[in-house]
């Protein structure tokens, strides 16, 4: 190493020490041209610049315990004409990179950039890596550039700010965090980390814990609420498994009493934690957790989750947990009414209401709470201070759920996020003391998915959509999802909505937007308290049915091509802008006793049929044609 990239080291360590990265070693590690973190040992084996199976490593690797899965890289060189390659340049502005493995060793050798990148190549098989390239030889004259590889991926990216501006300096280590932790990528991979920790945790609950499935999630949110509690967090392992649940249950109750809501919400939030607190099974040690399962339990969720819901504040973690874990109950889903609201057309939602930080969102269904806190995330992207975020997160937000269980789940989601709990409603929604509560609010948009296939008629999806149109302040916005069946026959509700209020659109969903729960569903648009029939204009009927979701045999619909961004943006601007497109969406007027839906004013658009669909359609017919004379002949003998 030359003498003059030594002071490009030395402005380093200036730089480090100047923004307070050597203060604490017990927070963050700093190690120079070589790591004693064992998986970074064995991940930078073969490493080696020289294209060999030698060991290789930047100048400053920097980890700390609190973030286990990031790392920082720093390679540096001592002139700025060594910042990076010209092949790389080229590269970066989409052209191929095409070099022998003597070419490519040269240009990693020489220049900080590939040589930092070439690094955190290896690295981000098991972290998220950060990688800086310095160059120069003082702090007036130094190029910095910062890239991000999310673990996992083979493709990396200059690090932005939430601004979307690059960062092209040194900045603080939670600065540096932050901005990779908002990274749609890492984001992502994150979430996807979760969910597969979600399926595991279920087979460990079901294998050793012995719980309901109404309880898995109790434990999940109870516990969570537990480890907000600091010395709790730091100390449940020391517990005996006698007394672990008592002071599980214990820290739960004083967590709830810490939140700004009345007391006898307090007592109703805890109640359905108490069987946990008492449930045999947890207390137990067992031949491979010998504290207890409840131990194993706090542990995983301390280790996998909290690190996850105390950065991503605006994500429904107990909603999910909750939703993964009903993947796996037995029986009809349907038939009990539960059909949870898919994240991303709670997101969806929020958009077509174009909610805003002087929003205030009803949900008289508010189940684990999943519309409000994606609500609450449009909300806050437009405050722009303390007090428009402390009124959104005290007033914004009111919601109503008349299970104890999915009540306690709903809470607990508002007190990880610190927000909204005064506002939330246990008991039915038709009760005149809620109804009395929840219109003084003077809530301007409605988000709902009613319960599902109820028998009793007076619970038709129709009449909860009306309710919370009733609920709202004259031309508000209320928006539900419901069953296909609601807007294709008549009903008597159908009357009544027109009646007080105006269909704006009708949206027809995919068909298995809700798999593995088998209901094909719409989505209605309303302004409320304006009849419809005053308005004298054409309603707007839109054909969603690909929203670029695929069933995946272990993950469920998940957005595997990363499809939904680009979809979701143009279904917005078609609504928006009353758009009309054959095949896609159509303006019509109706009335109560019409068809609700596309597919019965719209114009199909020829152009875009191929011989393949043609097949598949006369395919489709010839199977339903020998099943049913199939199912005529078993019938008959």
């Amino acid at each position: 190493m030359s003498k003059n990239e030594r002071k490009t080291e030395n402005l380093i360590r200036d730089g480090l020490r100047v923004l307070g990265y050597y203060a604490d070693s017990n927070t963050i590690s700093i190690e120079e041209q070589k790591s004693n973190i064992e998986p970074v040992k064995k991940l930078l084996k073969f490493a080696s610049k020289t294209g060999g199976s030698g060991i290789g490593a930047p100048e400053f690797i920097i980890s700390s315990p609190d973030n286990p899965d990031f790392l920082l890289l720093i390679e540096c060189k001592a002139s700025v004409k060594e910042h990076i390659s010209p092949e790389l340049k080229k590269y970066l502005a989409g052209k191929n990179l095409e070099e022998t493995e003597l070419q490519k060793i040269k240009r990693i050798q020489k220049y900080a950039v590939d040589g930092a990148l070439h690094y955190a190549s290896f690295l981000a098989k098991e972290y998220n890596v950060i990688s800086i390239a310095i160059s120069g030889e003082s702090k007036s004259s130094a190029e910095i550039t910062c890239y991000l590889t999310a673990k996992g991926s083979e493709q990396f990216k200059i690090l932005q700010t939430k601004q979307a501006q690059p960062i092209n300096s040194l900045v603080p280590w939670d600065d540096f965090i932050e901005h990779a932790t908002f990274d749609p990528t890492v984001q992502k991979m994150r979430f996807d980390e979760l969910m597969a920790f979600s399926r595991e945790l279920h087979d460990f609950m079901r294998d050793h814990a012995k719980l309901t499935e109404s309880e898995k999630p109790l434990l999940v949110s109870g516990t969570l609420i537990g480890l907000r509690n600091k010395a709790f967090a730091k100390s449940f392992d020391e517990y005996a498994p006698e007394e672990l649940q008592r002071e599980w249950m214990r820290v739960i109750k004083e967590e709830i009493q810490k939140a700004e809501i009345p007391k006898a919400k307090k007592d109703n939030m805890a109640q359905p934690y108490s069987s946990i607190a008492v449930h045999p099974e947890l207390g137990k040690p067992t031949k491979h957790y010998p504290r207890s399962i409840l131990h194993e339990l706090i542990k995983r969720l301390n280790e996998k989750v909290w690190p996850f819901i105390s950065v991503y504040h605006d994500f429904d973690v107990v909603g999910q947990f909750y939703g993964e874990f009903l993947k796996y109950t037995g029986g009809d889903k349907k038939a009990l009414g539960i059909v949870l609201t898919p994240r991303h057309v709670t997101e969806l939602f929020a958009a077509l209401a174009n909610v805003h930080k002087n929003s205030k969102i009803l949900d008289i269904c508010a189940g684990t709470g999943g519309f409000l806190i994606s609500a609450m995330r449009e909300m806050m992207r437009t405050a722009q201070t303390d007090a428009e975020q402390k009124r959104i997160k005290q007033q914004g937000l009111v919601g109503v759920e008349q299970q104890p269980n999915m009540f306690a789940l709903a809470a607990s989601n508002m007190i990880l996020r610190g927000d909204g709990k005064a506002n939330l409603y246990q008991g039915s929604c038709f009760d005149e003391a809620i109804i009395k509560a929840i219109k003084a609010h003077q809530c301007d948009v409605g988000m709902l998915n009613p319960p599902f296939a109820q028998s009793d008629e007076e619970l038709h999806e129709l009449y909860f959509v009306k309710h919370m149109l009733d609920c709202l302040v004259q031309d508000g916005t209320g928006i539900a999802i419901v069953p296909m069946s609601c807007v294709i026959v008549n009903h008597p509700a159908r009357s009544e909505l027109l009646k007080h209020h105006t269909l704006e659109a009708v949206m027809s969903m995919p068909d298995d937007l809700f798999y593995p729960v088998g209901t094909v569903t719409c989505i209605v648009v309303f302004t409320a308290k304006v009849p419809h029939s005053s308005t004298k204009k054409k309603t707007w009927f839109g054909y969603w049915k690909q929203d670029g979701f695929i069933k995946t045999k272990i993950k469920g619909r998940v957005d595997l091509n990363d499809n939904w961004s680009a979809i979701c943006k143009r279904w917005i601007e078609m609504y928006r802008n009353r758009e009309v497109h054959a095949g896609e969406s159509v303006m019509h007027y109706v009335g109560a006793e019409d068809e609700w839906c596309a597919e019965a004013y719209m114009e199909t658009d020829y152009s875009k049929l191929t011989q393949d669909d043609y097949a598949s359609v006369v395919k489709q017919y010839l199977a339903y044609r020998l099943l049913g004379a199939t199912a005529v002949e078993v019938s008959d003998d």
